[in-house]
C-alpha cells in the first residue's frame, strides 16, 4: 500500500525555491573559482569560458522545451528528475580531474537547470491557486533568485579559499538532496497534458544554431577571427537559424511560436533583456580575473568586491515593481539602462593601480541600473502575450537574458585571451561594448512608442 503524499504548499515553496537558488548561484558562483580552476589544470582563458558557458548556454537553450516537458509528464516528476541530475552533475564537477570533464559536467549540470526552473514555477501555480497567495510565493521564489546572485561570490570565494574551487560544486549536494525529498514528500501530484507534442527538430535545430554561435565567438579570441574554423561557425549559426524559424513557422505546436515577436514591446524587451545581461555577466567574467590576476585578490576578496554590484538586487527589484506599477515600464527601463551604462563607461578608466574605493560607484551603478530593468521587461512580456502563451513567453525571455550571458562571456573572454598585458586593454574594450549595448537598449526603450504602457 503506497502512502498518500502530504501536501504542504510552504515546503513545496521551499523546495522550489532552493532549486531555484542552486540554479542560479551556479551561474555566479564559478567566476570567483576561476584562477584557481586555470591553475588546477593548468589551462588558458578559453577554457574557462567554456566553464562557465558550458552551463549557461544549455540552461538556455533548453529552457522552452524543459516547460512543454513539465507539462507533458508531470511538473513534480520533472522537477525531481531535473534536480536529481543537477545534484549529481555537481558531483561529477567537483570530482573532475581534467578541464574536459568539468564542462561535460557543466553540460549536463545546464541541463538538469533547465528541467528545474520551468517545473518549480508549475510546482507553485498548483500548490497555490488562490490568485494572491500564489502572488506572494513567486515573490518569494524570485526574491531568493536575487540572494543566489547576491551571495554566490561571496560563498563562492569564502568556500574556494578554505576548502579549493571543487567545494562550490559540493556545496550542492546537501541542498539538492533536501530539495528532492521535500518535493517527494509534500508538492501536490501535478496533472499531464500527454497530448502535448515536443518540438524536437525545433529544439536541435536551435541547440546547434546557438552551440555554432558559441564556439566561435569562444574560440575568435585564440584562433582568429578569420580563421576557417571561426568563419564556419558563424556562418553555420546564420544557416541554422534561418532553418529554425522555418521550422517554427511551419509545426502545428512550436517550441518557440514566432507570433509572439509579432508585439513590438515582446521583442524590445527580449532584446533588452539579451543586452542587459550580456553588459552584465560580461562584466562578471572579465572583473573576476582582474580582480584576482591585476590586484592579486584572494577569491574571497574578490567575491566580496562584487557585492557593490550584486547585494541590492533583490532590493532594486522591488523598487523597480512599484516604479513599474506606478509609472508603466517604460520609465525604469531607460532610467536602469542609463545608470547602468554610466556604470559600464566609467569602469573603462580603471587600471590595476586604481583602489578599490574609486570601483565601488560604477559597480553599485551597474548592478543598481540592470536590477531596475528586470521587473519591467517581464511585466511587458506578459502585458503583451496572449494567457495561453504567457508560459512559452516568460521561457523565450529568460532564454534571451541566458544567451546573452553566453555571448557576453565569449566576447568579453575572447578580448582578455592570450597574454597577460592584453588584460587591461581587453577589460576595457569590453567595457565600451558593455556600455553600448546597455546604451543602445536604453535608446529602443525610449524611440518604442508601444513601450508606454504594459497594457
Amino acid at each position: 500500500m503506497h502512502s498518500r503524499t502530504i501536501e504542504r504548499p510552504s515546503l513545496t515553496l521551499l523546495a522550489s525555491s532552493l532549486g531555484f537558488v542552486l540554479v542560479i548561484l551556479d551561474v555566479t558562483v564559478v567566476n570567483v573559482a576561476l584562477e584557481r580552476i586555470q591553475a588546477s589544470f593548468a589551462t588558458g582563458v578559453t577554457a574557462l569560458q567554456w566553464v562557465v558557458n558550458a552551463y549557461t548556454l544549455t540552461f538556455a537553450s533548453l529552457l522552452l522545451t524543459a516547460g512543454a516537458l513539465s507539462d507533458r509528464l508531470g511538473a513534480k516528476s520533472v522537477f525531481i528528475a531535473g534536480f536529481g541530475l543537477f545534484v549529481a552533475a555537481s558531483l561529477a564537477c567537483g570530482a573532475a580531474v581534467s578541464v574536459t570533464m568539468l564542462v561535460t559536467a557543466r553540460i549536463v549540470q545546464g541541463i538538469g537547470a533547465a528541467l528545474c526552473v520551468p517545473s518549480s514555477l508549475s510546482l507553485l501555480n498548483a500548490s497555490f491557486p488562490d490568485a494572491a497567495s500564489r502572488a506572494r510565493a513567486v515573490a518569494i521564489w524570485s526574491s531568493a533568485g536575487g540572494l543566489a546572485i547576491a551571495a554566490g561570490p561571496v560563498v563562492g570565494g569564502i568556500l574556494v579559499d578554505r576548502l579549493g574551487w571543487p567545494s562550490i560544486f559540493f556545496l550542492n549536494l546537501p541542498v539538492g538532496l533536501l530539495g528532492i525529498w521535500l518535493t517527494v514528500a509534500y508538492a501536490p501530484a501535478s496533472s499531464r497534458s500527454l497530448g502535448r507534442k515536443l518540438d524536437l527538430s525545433g529544439q536541435i535545430t536551435a541547440t546547434f544554431a546557438l552551440a555554432a554561435l558559441t564556439v566561435a565567438i569562444v574560440e575568435g579570441g585564440s584562433f582568429g577571427w578569420t580563421h576557417p574554423l571561426i568563419v564556419f561557425g558563424f556562418v553555420a549559426f546564420v544557416v541554422l537559424a534561418i532553418v529554425f524559424l522555418v521550422i517554427e513557422s511551419r509545426t502545428d505546436e512550436p517550441m518557440l511560436p514566432l507570433v509572439l515577436f509579432r508585439a513590438v514591446p515582446v521583442s524590445v524587451s527580449c532584446l533588452v533583456g539579451l543586452l542587459v545581461n550580456f553588459s552584465f555577466y560580461g562584466l562578471m567574467f572579465v572583473l573576476s580575473l582582474y580582480f584576482q590576476s591585476a590586484k592579486a585578490y584572494s577569491p574571497t576578496e574578490t567575491g566580496l568586491a562584487f557585492l557593490p554590484m550584486t547585494a541590492l538586487i533583490t532590493v532594486t527589484n522591488l523598487v523597480a515593481g512599484w516604479l513599474t506599477a506606478r509609472f508603466g515600464p517604460k520609465l525604469p527601463l531607460a532610467i536602469g539602462q542609463a545608470i547602468a551604462a554610466c556604470g559600464y563607461f566609467a569602469l573603462t578608466l580603471v587600471d590595476p593601480a586604481t583602489p578599490y574605493s574609486v570601483i565601488v560607484g560604477p559597480l553599485l551603478a551597474a548592478g543598481i541600473g540592470s536590477a531596475l530593468t528586470v521587473p519591467a521587461m517581464t511585466t511587458v512580456v506578459l502585458a503583451n502575450t496572449e494567457k495561453k502563451y504567457a508560459g512559452v513567453a516568460s521561457g523565450a525571455l529568460n532564454a534571451a537574458r541566458q544567451l546573452g550571458a553566453v555571448i557576453g562571456v565569449g566576447v568579453f573572454g575572447s578580448l582578455v585571451t592570450g597574454e597577460s598585458s592584453r588584460l587591461s586593454s581587453g577589460i576595457h574594450t569590453s567595457l565600451v561594448l558593455a556600455g553600448i549595448a546597455i546604451l543602445g537598449g536604453c535608446l529602443l526603450c525610449l524611440l518604442s512608442a508601444r513601450f508606454a504602457s504594459a497594457e
